[in-house]
């Protein structure tokens, strides 16, 4: 995905950070294909880039090549000109703990700056119990980032309490207010 050049001078001067989505949403493509759609978009002024875990590598226990992919966007922070936030998205509705615990183990030492539960597109969306095993398995450097399914305050009380230190939700101002989403509308 490509950074709207709209959004860039709209916010150019703000605090607002930009923030795009690489191998969305499934999480298939190569990692040559994520390292290239990421590049763009920090070209394009992207302040943080969400990509998507091959899930397939994952649930097929290939960890070698999940950490050689962590490893590659760790270098391409690092050769970044301005500085730029990394989060990998498991989709942990798909995997179970000790794989979630592989993966965010994985993060933690290649030195991603966070672990994400979810695109919105899978099965299911953030769970309190996964937010929890993620934030004991990367301790405090490595943020969490609970997203998919927030609909409400409680929601979101939950995932912090549980250790996100970032909520991803479409029903911010629900929350905020502390007033009731519609679960068909997301209004």
């Amino acid at each position: 995905m490509t950074i709207s050049p709209l959004a860039r001078a709209a916010l150019q001067g703000t605090s607002v950070k930009i923030c795009t989505v690489v191998g969305f949403p499934l999480g298939a493509a190569t990692a040559e294909t994520k390292l290239f759609e990421a590049s763009r978009a920090i070209r394009d002024g992207a302040d943080e880039i969400d990509y998507v875990i091959n899930i397939t590598d994952v649930v097929n226990g290939r960890y070698a090549s999940v950490g050689r992919e962590m490893e590659r966007f760790v270098r391409l922070r690092s050769d970044s000109e301005t500085p730029l936030v990394i989060k990998v998205i498991l989709e942990t509705c798909y995997l179970s703990e000790e794989q979630i615990v592989q993966v965010c183990t994985l993060a933690r030492e290649t030195g991603l700056d966070f672990v994400k539960t979810s695109t919105g597109f899978g099965t299911g969306g953030a769970l309190a119990e996964h937010v929890r095993i993620m934030r004991e398995t990367v301790g405090p450097d490595v943020g969490v980032k609970a997203s998919g399914g927030i609909r409400g305050y409680e929601d979101c009380l939950a995932m912090i309490k549980a250790g996100a230190n970032r909520i991803g939700t479409s029903a911010g101002v629900a929350i905020v207010t502390k007033t009731a989403v519609d679960q068909q509308t997301g209004y």
